[in-house]
């Protein structure tokens, strides 16, 4: 009785207002992956023996080749560009810095419709041959098949692997090159014996964000053809109508991509390396002279001009033919209703980041550190599998209410808030979650606990304490979390496909949608305004990246 006593004291003590928030914001994070994980357990129908027998094997094998070629071509591009410009000076390196972060901005399905009409017989790059008297090969220019879709992946996604990378080589890496060079190791040498296999923790963890994007796409692989599990899941969801087998298709995705999270966890858990002193000096970089020089420049030009300006440059000329006939007071009204829309998501979003962060941050142990990575968990799930999951919860609790909505008039069994907005916003923050908590996590990481202390000393509250002392310190990281995650919003497709309301459009789906009718000119209007928006949140990432390093 005793120890029951003092455990009830102990619940007392630690459970405030904080906490039941925390605990609700992880309740509204988990609740839609129940549904996936219980429809394994039921009984397959006759869709599902036809999508094992005839089509499973395929798509698998499609998702997994899709998987390693673009996890290769990343890596392989990501980390030179980022040993190029961590390790070597030469011109314009200070401009492809940042520069080569820019292709973030280019979602693929966008990149994708773009190079698709650039390359077709009509396009300009056969035409301007054409011009030359040069008529080429159909074939060299198919890019609608696997190898088209792991090209413009590729292209879209390097600067994930290149980011950490070049942060890593920056920053931690400086000492152990110098002192490989003192002993005589050649460029290649120092790269391929020091530099590369102290950064494979980075770099697989900018890998593991390529694959969550490749796995989660739907945009590129349905418009070039590539049956992957993620159009198993819309084609079976919206050709065959068979809701469970879809939801049967993103349990094993699921699985997979959950698996894949543990593995690389796991690798970066087993190939950490401490250093004997505290301070870590940069790695300042070597001269490059002569034909390397330009060398060096032309290989980064080369990249930054195929995965961001030629795409952008020609989204721009196909926008001043279709402007006037595509931006009405019905697109304004698109704009409006996107913006709302991605605001109001970001709102929750960062509230609930901001508890889960702070709670964790006051209270350290076991339980908060278990529910601030049960709030992240969304992140690592692809989006046809979170709107399965949610629509799910939401049909199920229109069925709870059924009801109250009796009462009110409106019918036994309507679908009311399985129709509404309100689905699409919990979509949003469940998958979304990850990047406001992880931009705030950062702030208070960087601020410490000392002020906070000494408010609770001193009598303050923790409610008190965060809007009077934290709040100022780490405004700076929650502006980066909003905008972060506001253009995520922005650009998410899968999401809205499935389920925005009937006749609802967003920037993202209106684009798809132009494209998928083949009117790409028409498509370059809103594509435009979604690069736009996200060349913002390009521009924080690398402010946020220059204040850590400083």
């Amino acid at each position: 009785m005793a120890e029951r006593a003092k455990l009830i004291r102990a619940l007392k003590k630690h459970t405030n207002s904080w906490l039941i928030l925390g605990l609700l914001g992880a309740a509204v994070i988990l609740l839609p992956l129940v549904p996936i994980i219980l429809g394994l357990f039921k009984a397959p129908n006759e869709n599902w023996q036809h999508i094992t027998q005839y089509l499973l094997a395929g798509y698998l094998l499609n998702s997994l080749q899709l998987v390693a070629l673009t996890g290769f071509f990343t890596v392989t591009l990501g980390v030179c560009l980022a040993w190029l410009i961590a390790a070597y000076d030469f011109p314009l390196r200070r401009f492809f810095r940042w520069a080569l972060l820019l292709p973030l901005a280019v979602p693929p399905y966008i990149a994708a419709y773009t190079y698709s009409t650039m390359f077709s017989y009509t396009g300009i790059v056969q035409k301007t041959l054409r011009s030359f008297d040069v008529t080429p090969n159909p074939k060299w220019f198919g890019v609608l098949s696997m190898r088209g879709a792991v090209f413009i992946f590729t292209l879209c996604l390097f600067p994930y692997v290149y980011m950490i990378a070049r942060s890593f080589f920056e920053r931690q890496s400086g000492s152990y090159i110098e002192n490989a060079m003192l002993l005589g190791r050649g460029p290649a040498a120092v790269f391929f014996r020091v530099a590369l296999p102290l950064a494979r923790p980075a770099i697989a963890g900018g890998v593991a964000l390529v694959v969550f994007e490749v796995l989660g796409d739907y945009g590129v692989t349905s418009y070039y053809g590539v049956h992957t599990i993620s159009t198993a899941i819309f084609q079976t969801w919206f050709g065959m109508y068979d809701v469970d087998s879809a939801i049967r298709l993103a349990a094993y995705l699921m699985i997979g991509t959950v698996g894949l999270f543990l593995v690389e966890r796991w690798v970066r858990r087993n190939r950490r390396f401490s250093s004997s002193t505290s301070k870590m000096r940069p790695l300042a970089p070597r001269r490059l002279k002569g034909g390397w020089s330009w060398a060096a420049g032309l290989f980064c030009g080369s990249v930054f001009a195929w995965s961001f300006l030629f795409p952008v440059v020609q989204l721009g000329v196909w926008a001043s033919w279709t402007f006037e006939s595509v931006f009405t007071p019905a697109f304004g009204e698109l704009i409006i209703r996107t913006v709302s829309l991605a605001l109001l998501a970001t709102v929750i979003i960062m509230f609930f980041a901001v508890i889960v962060a702070n709670l964790h941050r006051t209270n350290a142990n076991p339980f908060t550190s278990a529910l601030s990575r049960w709030v992240t968990a969304g992140y690592s799930v692809p989006g046809a599998i979170v709107a399965i999951g949610v629509l799910a919860c939401f049909i199920g609790l229109d069925r709870v209410l059924a009801p109250f909505y009796a009462v009110l008039g409106l019918g036994k069994a309507p679908l009311v808030l399985s129709m509404s907005l309100v689905m699409l916003v919990v979509a949003y923050v469940v998958r979304f979650m990850a990047t406001g908590f992880n931009a705030v996590e950062a702030g208070f990481e960087r601020v410490g606990t000392k002020f906070t202390e000494v408010s609770r000393t001193l009598g303050f509250g923790m409610t008190r304490t965060f809007l009077r002392v934290d709040l100022p310190l780490i405004k700076g990281a929650i502006f980066s979390g909003i905008v972060l995650t506001f253009v995520e919003i922005v650009k998410e497709l899968p999401l809205a496909m499935l389920l925005r309301p009937f006749n609802f459009e967003t920037l993202a789906t209106k684009a798809y949608q132009y494209a998928n009718d083949e009117k790409i000119f028409e498509a370059a209007v809103p594509s435009l305004l979604i690069i736009g928006v996200s060349m913002i949140a390009v521009y924080v990432l690398n402010q946020v990246g220059k204040e850590a390093g400083e």
